[in-house]
């Protein structure tokens, strides 16, 4: 079948496992590649975990900017290419281009001028801030294959060509995986360069990721074509772009922003419960890998049916995929729920970390089904061009509620209660999301 097609013409439920499992397969290895990093990096001590813990919501507000914009730009290809305007489609490709090259300039300023001012914000311990410095500073002085292969990545998921873009990302996480024990402990014969080997395997993975999506989309994406030659900024294109990027880029800078108050917040209790937290971020983000598979494959799906005029579909899609999301979150639950210690023991948790660990892990995973129905449900109404939803969604989820209540019950009943507030945050999230989403399908007479 042909591959500018099948969003418009292939069976819902194949169409679903099609888009959606490369996509799955890709974010749960470059996840893994994340903790796989702290797993080697835990080796070093837990100074050097707590400081990647801290470092950590500056990678996700990168990674916020650069996969916020270039949402953007997948679900305007999308419908452009649904609705056949391939002028819009070869505009908003350069355009994608141009403004991942922004982002990657923007980042590397702020690495050599501001990354030393983050740390001094968040702790006064010697070692973990050099660790978090050093750290930092790699991380943010080569962000380009970030930015870059991001960009390229949606350039092929918006023909629907998940597979390709599952390619590039396993690409990075294998080079990264393999470099990170070399350069942390000094294997082969090189140097041993600590916390500093973990950033460059990083970084050297995120271009290697880059330069294959780059030469993928030149050799098998012929729809989506980067040509500057005659190119126009069009106001129209960007603006479009950022009503969904805009959004986006809010929604997922806000995991940057909960993940540095709630280490606020943590730090006052002891560094270890900083490292927990930063552990479980993790182990959830891998977790939650194949419900973000899910919600990204919905983007260009509902964007093409939409361009398209297919709306039929849009209501197929999300019959579809919802219960299979939360199928997915319940398996995550049982499985944080059943091992708790030995998931915490992969990153040689001390006996400190386990007696906090394990009990918060327990009380989290329950709401696991509702945060599910809240991104698939994010992602699918940003392929209809309105990305609040999202914005909204995840801010409830993620911050409006959730730091707050840790804060409040942290302070008032104790370290072991704060986790409840991830009951209050989901479960309101849950049921926004889904109003509203009822809502914009009967706003663009879908429903």
């Amino acid at each position: 079948m042909d591959q500018n097609n099948k969003m418009g013409t292939m069976a819902m439920p194949k169409l679903v496992m099609n888009m959606s499992l490369p996509l799955m397969i890709s974010l749960l290895v470059q996840s893994l590649y994340n903790i796989v990093d702290s797993i080697f990096v835990a080796r070093i001590g837990e100074e050097a975990l707590t400081a990647t813990s801290l470092a950590f919501p500056v990678q996700l507000l990168m990674i916020a900017v650069a996969v916020g914009t270039s949402v953007g730009i997948n679900a305007l290809l999308s419908r452009s290419i649904g609705a056949k305007e391939y002028e819009v489609t070869g505009n908003t490709a350069v355009t994608g281009v141009i403004l991942s090259l922004i982002g990657t300039a923007v980042f590397m300023v702020l690495g050599i001028f501001c990354s030393g001012l983050f740390v001094r914000l968040f702790t006064e311990d010697e070692v973990i801030g050099n660790y978090c410095r050093q750290y930092l500073f790699i991380c943010m002085l080569f962000c380009a294959g970030t930015f870059v292969g991001t960009m390229f990545q949606r350039f092929l998921q918006s023909v629907g060509n998940t597979f390709d873009s599952m390619v590039t990302l396993i690409a990075g996480a294998v080079t990264n995986l393999i470099l990170d024990p070399i350069l942390i402990f000094g294997l082969l014969g090189l140097p041993e360069l600590g916390i500093r080997g973990a950033a460059i395997a990083t970084v050297i993975g995120q271009w290697v990721a880059a330069i294959t999506a780059i030469i993928l989309n030149t050799m098998r994406n012929p729809v989506v074509r980067v040509r500057l030659a005659g190119y126009r900024l069009n106001p129209r294109v960007l603006r479009e772009i950022y009503k969904v990027g805009l959004p986006t880029i809010v929604t997922q800078a806000l995991g940057s922003i909960m993940v540095t108050a709630v280490n606020a917040i943590l730090i006052t209790f002891s560094p270890t419960a900083v490292a927990f937290f930063g552990v479980y971020y993790k182990l959830q983000s891998f977790l939650f890998m194949p419900m973000n598979g899910l919600g990204q494959a919905a983007i260009p799906i509902v964007g093409y049916n939409f361009g398209a005029k297919k709306n039929e579909r849009i209501i197929e899609l999300l019959k579809t995929m919802l219960p299979i999301a939360i199928g997915i979150a319940i398996v995550a639950s049982i499985v944080f729920f059943a091992i708790p210690g030995p998931l915490l023991g992969i990153f040689s948790a001390s006996e400190e970390m386990l007696s906090f660990g394990v009990p918060a892990l327990r009380i989290i995973c329950g709401t696991f089904a509702f945060a599910s129905v809240t991104m698939v449900l994010g992602y699918a109404v940003s392929g209809l061009g309105n990305g609040m939803v999202n914005m909204l969604g995840t801010a409830l989820r993620q911050f409006i509620l959730l730091v707050p209540g840790i804060y409040l019950l942290s302070k008032y009943f104790g370290i072991g209660y704060a986790w409840y507030a991830f009951w209050i945050s989901e479960v309101a999230a849950a049921v926004y999301g889904g109003l509203a989403t009822r809502k914009e399908l009967k706003r663009k007479k879908i429903l």
